[in-house]
């Protein structure tokens, strides 16, 4: 497999019965070019011994979080900053109620909470444990924070019982981890720009026009983006959101600075507007601060319209443009409207009058309207799920 090659794999082997089937996955990653370091988890260590790992991975097996000789040599933050992907297999109900609930107390948790690379994990437990509603839960929020999940299966167990928790075979993590290194080498070529969060349009030295937007969703595209490979640029209006390095984020007040930052990072394959840029600004703008009056009229005028700029500009046009409509009603109309206006590729649509989805909240529900004229809805859910599922989208209309 041409894509694990020279790609730097960190392995969490946690206690299990299914921790002998990591020694089999340590060879085949080896065998394709992969180059593995490995956490052995205290109750893994009852399963697999670190001299069968280190045979297997000709590599040293990292234990202790406080281990003097581990800390002088490689802390927690190197060995995840080390990884090009970072891969726990067995995945215990335990260690996945730890990383769904940020706890840090051994040297596994605590890589998994500072890394910033891909995490997947391959769950193995027993039926009923995988089935309880809280792993449920657990698993539905490492997927919010961006977790993989690859299995578990559906098989006899070593306790006796049949049903879903077994762990996958090592050669379907293997080529679950293949296709994500494959996806990442085929997306790296494009280019992406996103728009993010409000804007400020400034009445005077402290006073301004805003709205609602938090910039989340656009945040979290940004993310799936470079995720996924792209080259991502995020122009980001005011907000208190943070972004991983791997993304160029750029950060503006004004619509009429977000325009020029667009600008400035044109051509792009894909430029994606998610942010609510202010319609209007000032006409007038105040050197000193406008002091309190019985009346005060405040004259406007347009800004710039970005998303209608860029879609109708001849020759730095990106190959896809995607526009966000957030309405309070006639959403389907609205967003048609939109499209047709602006001429772009797709509106993704919202409506924030719902108080669970759009502005501040952490999920959304949006439905796709295309050029071609059919639409697509994507159900409530955490917003870096929608996130995820617009970019596959993006990928599969790019390739």
């Amino acid at each position: 497999m041409k894509s694990l090659i020279n790609k730097k794999v960190l392995l969490i082997i946690c206690g299990g019965i299914a921790a002998y089937k990591s020694l089999e996955l340590i060879r085949l990653l080896k065998k394709n070019g992969a180059t593995i370091k490995t956490i052995l988890t205290k109750s893994g260590s009852k399963f697999v011994t670190p001299l069968s790992i280190t045979s297997l991975s000709q590599s040293k097996v990292y234990q202790d979080l406080f281990s003097l000789e581990d800390e002088a040599e490689m802390d927690h933050i190197s060995l995840s900053r080390w990884s090009d992907l970072i891969l726990i297999a067995p995945a215990t109900a335990n260690t996945i109620s730890k990383l769904a609930n940020g706890i840090s107390d051994d040297l596994a948790s605590t890589v998994a909470l500072a890394s910033n690379k891909k995490i997947f994990i391959a769950p193995a437990m027993n039926v009923r444990m995988w089935e309880h509603k809280s792993t449920k839960d657990n698993i539905k929020k490492l997927k919010s924070y961006n977790y993989e999940l690859i299995g578990p299966e559906i098989g006899d167990m070593a306790c006796g019982e049949y049903g879903e928790g077994k762990m996958s075979e090592p050669v379907s993590i293997l080529k679950e981890i293949g296709n994500y290194f494959d996806i990442l080498n085929s997306n790296n070529k494009y280019k992406a720009v996103v728009t993010a969060g409000p804007t400020h349009e400034y009445i005077d030295p402290v006073r301004y026009i805003t709205n609602k937007s938090s910039g989340k969703q656009g945040y979290e595209i940004a993310k799936s983006l470079s995720n996924k490979g792209f080259e991502t640029t995020l122009i980001s209006g005011p907000t208190n959101l943070e972004i991983d390095d791997t993304v160029n984020l750029i950060r503006v007040e004004t619509a009429e600075e977000m325009f020029k930052a667009t600008q400035n990072n044109l051509p792009a394959d894909v430029a994606i507007f998610s942010a609510a840029v202010g319609d209007y600004k000032a006409k007038h703008l105040s050197k000193f601060k406008v002091k309190k009056q019985d009346n005060f009229n405040l004259e406007l005028e347009k800004n710039i319209d970005i998303l209608n700029y860029v879609s109708n500009h001849n020759s730095l046009r990106p190959k896809l443009v995607i526009g966000f409509a957030a309405e309070t009603n006639n959403l389907e109309n609205y967003s048609i409207k939109k499209l047709n206006d602006k001429n772009c590729d797709w509106i993704i649509a919202n409506d924030v009058s719902n108080k669970k989805i759009g502005f501040n909240s952490e999920f959304n529900e949006v439905s796709i309207y295309y050029k071609k004229g059919n639409k697509e809805k994507l159900s409530y859910k955490h917003k870096s799920e929608i996130s995820d599922e617009i970019v596959e989208k993006i990928i599969n209309h790019l390739n």
